[in-house]
């Protein structure tokens, strides 16, 4: 069967570069985790690597020609044709599982978001973003590329970028380098209500130019308790993952 035509409204840049896909397969094969979830595999140039190891592995492509692609060149691979962001993540496998995959672009920040909401089943996750997205991922406060998807995913995982990869590793090559990142669950007990701070550090990043006592005025906090929280003066970029966790903790005592 011939090659899989990269579709642009599927952001497609399939990986090429086999020494980064192996490297790529190590650090999920390595990981102990032996049940994994391939999103957007593409023509199989990871997956080959992933297929070699003792794991149970299964993928999954909103792109029907990859998916017969795959049939036909990896028989023994469990691929279906599907959206990864419609999906309930529960029924893929019968306990945890790590993601792995060359995300298409586009997407890369929503898969994220997803990994997030079901972390309790998900403890490791590999995946290749945008260079400019995965150091937003992993950036420290006090950055200008430290923001919303920073919080959130240092919450509850502990990441690093694995690999640096520059255009021409990938065809079409696109316009920008990439990286793939490790994320690893922590143990941190978030000990405040969840949907509330996710919203707290939504609404502090979406005006991240103002201080906290501008940005965060929906939630009512009385002003003289906001003139003696020394946060409430800083902006969001400021803030560490711990201090968002106290200002959530502060702003559920006392918001009207």
């Amino acid at each position: 069967m011939k090659n899989v035509r990269a579709k642009k409204h599927l952001g497609q840049h399939f990986l090429k570069d086999l020494s980064v896909a192996q490297q790529t397969a190590d650090l999920a094969t390595k990981s102990g985790l032996n049940q994994w979830l391939e999103i957007g595999p593409g023509m199989g140039v990871l997956t080959q690597y992933l297929l070699h190891s003792d794991i149970n592995l299964k993928a999954i492509d909103l792109d029907q020609e990859s998916v017969e692609y795959l049939h036909k060149n990896y028989p023994d691979l469990d691929v279906v044709y599907g959206d990864f962001l419609k999906q309930p993540l529960h029924t893929w496998f019968d306990g945890e599982f790590g993601i792995i995959g060359n995300f298409p672009y586009n997407i890369s920040s929503q898969i994220m978001f997803k990994t997030l909401e079901n972390r309790h089943i998900i403890p490791i996750f590999c995946g290749m973003f945008q260079l400019e997205v995965a150091q937003r991922i992993v950036s420290p406060p006090g950055n200008k590329t430290y923001g919303i998807l920073s919080v959130l995913v240092q919450c509850f995982y502990d990441v690093t970028i694995e690999i640096k990869i520059p255009p021409g590793a990938f065809a079409p090559p696109p316009k920008v380098h990439s990286a793939v990142i490790l994320a690893k669950r922590n143990q941190r007990n978030l000990e405040v209500d969840e949907s509330l701070f996710f919203d707290v550090v939504k609404t502090a990043f979406q005006q991240r130019r103002k201080t906290l006592s501008n940005a965060l005025k929906k939630f009512n906090i009385p002003k003289d308790l906001v003139l003696q929280n020394p946060m409430f003066k800083l902006r969001a970029e400021r803030l560490t993952v711990d201090d968002f966790i106290e200002l959530t903790r502060f702003i559920a005592q006392h918001r009207n």
